[in-house]
């Protein structure tokens, strides 16, 4: 008798998909982050096109007044753009605006670094949120404000300061002081060093709480202070964090108006005293003379804006660069 063979059990294969449903899901995933792909690499093209566009508008109504300018645009201290022929130059707002700046990255700097670490190391929780929030709201007051404040109350109340620097410092002849109003440059560092200190805070803060905490627990385990945690881990991871902040801070300052028009006595004169009225920023004048000024004098204001928008893109460039070399400053390796 023959015996029968089975044939081998078959794999049982899956379900048909429904007609017309294959890789349907596959395909509008695709092509949405290729939309969103796009959308964002528009975003990024559209604005380096706009600041293509400011810095081409820029350069070619300044060709306008560089063209005719009987001075050095550089070095000339006086601004007659609306004579005939113009002579314009932007020695005197160059200083202004350096100096101004300088005085107060020197004054608001430190302090935003104790605040910060203070916020970050030392306050107490119940205490270091509600001082957070104050430095937040700070940032958000309007320049006018900052210097309708410095104009009717900061500067009447100098006098005694400016006074007692020249007691002791006017032999320098920086801090020298005659008296008159204190709508000098000292004075406008002193408003800009307000404005950029919730800037510099902010940045500085979040840098240091990003410290890895096993460096600071390292630390204390043997037998570190607080203060020289600080000094050993937080303030060597946070350098490059404070320095970026710092030039922020700086691209802020050089470019402020309404506060430095409102509190600057100015002049087209390099007083070597910053305590004395007198001297210019940038800024200042566009912000003064562009109402009034003939078609070459307009042009002459933006020629200046040229060289601050240089400037500006100069320091916040320098700044994002601090910032990419220190990838700790973005958490990468906490």
């Amino acid at each position: 008798m023959t015996k029968t063979v089975a044939p081998p059990p078959q794999a049982e294969l899956p379900p048909e998909a429904p007609k017309g449903s294959s890789g349907t899901k596959g395909s509008a995933t695709h092509r949405g982050d290729r939309i969103f792909s796009g959308l964002t690499k528009g975003s990024g093209i559209t604005l380096l096109v706009i600041m293509a566009a400011i810095a081409a508008f820029l350069t070619w109504r300044s060709i306008n007044a560089l063209s005719v300018n009987e001075g050095n645009f550089f070095t000339t201290f006086d601004w007659n753009a609306n004579a005939d022929p113009p002579v314009f130059g932007i020695a005197v707002l160059a200083f202004g605006t350096v100096v101004s700046s300088v005085i107060a990255m020197a004054l608001a700097v430190p302090v935003a670094v104790g605040i910060a670490l203070f916020i970050s190391h030392y306050a107490p929780r119940k205490l270091a949120s509600p001082l957070a929030y104050v430095i937040d709201l700070l940032a958000a007051v309007p320049s006018i404000v900052y210097g309708l404040w410095g104009a009717l109350f900061l500067v009447p109340h100098l006098s005694g300061l400016y006074f007692w620097l020249d007691d002791y410092f006017g032999w320098t002849g920086v801090f020298a002081y005659d008296g008159g109003a204190a709508r000098s440059l000292f004075t406008v560092g002193i408003v800009l060093a307000i404005m950029i200190l919730p800037i510099v805070t902010n940045v500085s803060r979040e840098v240091f709480l990003q410290v890895p905490r096993m460096h600071e627990e390292a630390a204390l385990a043997l037998g570190a202070t607080r203060w020289e945690v600080i000094r050993m881990s937080v303030l060597p991871f946070g350098r490059s964090g404070v320095i970026s902040a710092s030039m922020l801070g700086l691209g802020r300052a050089l470019g402020e108006t309404m506060a430095v028009a409102t509190v600057l006595s100015p002049s087209f004169l390099i007083n070597p005293s910053l305590l004395n009225p007198g001297g210019g920023t940038f800024a200042q004048n566009i912000a003064a003379g562009f109402n009034e000024a003939g078609d070459i004098g307009r042009d002459a204001l933006i020629a200046s804006g040229l060289v601050l928008f240089v400037i500006t893109l100069v320091v916040n460039g320098g700044a994002r660069m601090i910032i990419a070399r220190r990838k700790e400053y973005s958490g990468a390796n906490a």
